[in-house]
């Protein structure tokens, strides 16, 4: 007899005794023990050896004896220690569960050993074992919350992640105009004063004064007409710039004229009031007002597009919010997702509409949840379209219900994925940038809260549809 014989004996005849005594399995009745000893494949891992690797299908149920092994994911963060299991704990594949490829790697930290029952046993072991079947459910159930708890935290650190590095580039756009425009605004002011006092020199009549006052006081560009494009503006300078020519007047304020969106009628009506130096004074006077004012609307709309910002990512975060079911606004979370994923769009030269029905009602749920669900829809989409693709994003209210729609033109999702796509692990994305849970996560937070999410796929128009019911419908 062989060494290695006499341990193999010897490991049978006291498998049975540590099954009793394993802290998940030792309740089952003696006899469901003795099959799970006849069944199983004992084997020895030293500290180091990967007991399963993520590239090789999970074909077993592990039945740690002792010792302690840890799984290792991949994820967008890099590589996460998720769980360790010990002793007395079950592992790998279990009767019911879905099977497919581990999550991550599954390496020994110290001498171990294990019973390992393949999963080609599972129907009788099911059958001859429903003490044993019992408990198994319950570990499998641990686990998924376990599972998902880990993967719902490193979901969100993710996304926050992501914002965090999108917010500075866009916090950076404004924060640099304000600063900039703050800096002119003082140059300009100065300029309106040394103006101010020229006017008060120049002994304009009431019926003047009172002229040059109504200009400034109104705004010159037209509100239809917004900020004029660099091609417009070189020619509203080149016009003002011949009628200054035109009349012998200081050609200084052509560019600040040009700008302003001031028209040669406007400017006809001035040399009908004023000529000679008195119209230098007036136009260099108008030009000052128009261009402190300019800077000065810049510094509002850059410190408020900052304050829009912040406000978006407060409401993104919902950093003050318990984790409870409220009302919550679909439309304001939808236009949030998409200023604060701008970044990503603009890099992947991504078009995102946002087509939302006034006054879109509240639905109840968990904002902080629905976050998830609206970032994981629309990055998908954004992934999907690839370079110069476009992503539209509509909510209207039909019935009792809320409907939220994830339009994206891309190739569409291949008919062999298409039932798996919701499977917890799947994902067709390279290891490392996917976690293959996002859409696992996003439909159990929408049946949470008594909604359903469906897809409609086909080439150029894929269709995420994400329905959420106006009232409690108990959906736990």
């Amino acid at each position: 007899m062989t060494i290695a014989t006499a341990e193999a004996r010897l490991e049978a005849t006291d498998l049975v005794d540590r099954l009793a005594a394993h802290q998940t399995l030792g309740s089952a009745p003696r006899k469901e023990l003795e099959w799970l000893a006849a069944h199983g494949e004992f084997r020895r891992y030293g500290p180091g050896d990967i007991a399963s690797s993520r590239n090789t299908p999970a074909t077993e149920m592990i039945i740690l004896l002792t010792g302690h092994v840890s799984l290792y994911v991949e994820r967008g963060t890099g590589r996460r220690h998720v769980m360790d299991s010990r002793g007395g704990d079950v592992a790998a594949l279990l009767p019911y569960s879905r099977g497919g490829a581990p999550p991550g790697d599954v390496l020994a930290v110290e001498p171990t050993e294990i019973l390992a029952v393949h999963r080609d046993q599972f129907p009788e072991l099911i059958r001859d074992c429903p003490a044993v079947t019992e408990i198994l459910v319950h570990v499998m159930l641990d686990r998924a919350r376990l599972f998902a708890l880990t993967t719902v935290q490193d979901d969100r650190m993710a996304a926050l992640g992501r914002l965090a590095a999108g917010l500075a580039h866009e916090l950076n756009n404004p924060a640099s105009a304000a600063a900039r425009s703050s800096t002119l605004l003082a140059a300009a002011l100065s300029e309106l004063r040394e103006t101010s006092r020229a006017l008060g020199a120049a002994h304009l009549t009431e019926a003047q004064r009172a002229h040059v006052e109504a200009l400034s006081d109104r705004s010159l560009i037209p509100p239809t007409s917004g900020v004029f494009s660099a091609l417009e503006r070189s020619d509203r300078e080149d016009e003002i710039t011949r009628w200054l020519e035109g009349r012998g007047a200081d050609l200084a304020p052509a560019q600040a004229l040009g700008e302003s969106g001031i028209t040669p009628e406007t400017l006809d009506e001035l040399a009908e009031s004023f000529n000679g130096e008195a119209l230098n004074v007036v136009l260099r006077s108008v030009a000052a007002e128009y261009t402190a004012r300019s800077l000065a609307a810049d510094v509002a709309r850059a410190t408020s597009r900052i304050h829009d910002l912040v406000s978006a990512v407060k409401r993104f975060s919902y950093m003050d919010r318990a984790a409870v079911a409220e009302p919550t606004d679909v439309g304001q979370g939808l236009t949030d997702t998409v200023g604060v994923l701008a970044t990503k769009a603009k890099a992947k030269s991504v078009g995102v509409r946002l087509d939302l029905q006034a006054d879109l009602p509240f639905v109840p749920a968990n904002a902080a949840d629905l976050i998830q669900v609206r970032a994981n829809l629309l990055e998908n989409a954004m992934d999907a379209v690839g370079q110069a693709g476009q992503v539209i994003v509509t909510a209207r209210r039909e019935g009792n219900e809320v409907v939220v729609r994830v339009v994206d033109d891309g190739p569409g999702i291949p008919a062999s994925i298409q039932d798996k796509i919701f499977d917890p692990f799947f994902t067709t994305k390279p290891v490392g940038q996917g976690t293959g849970l996002g859409l696992d996560i996003t439909r159990r937070t929408v049946q949470r809260f008594g909604g359903q999410i469906a897809v409609d796929t086909r080439p150029a128009r894929t269709e995420f549809r994400v329905t959420l019911p106006l009232q409690q419908t108990g959906a736990q």
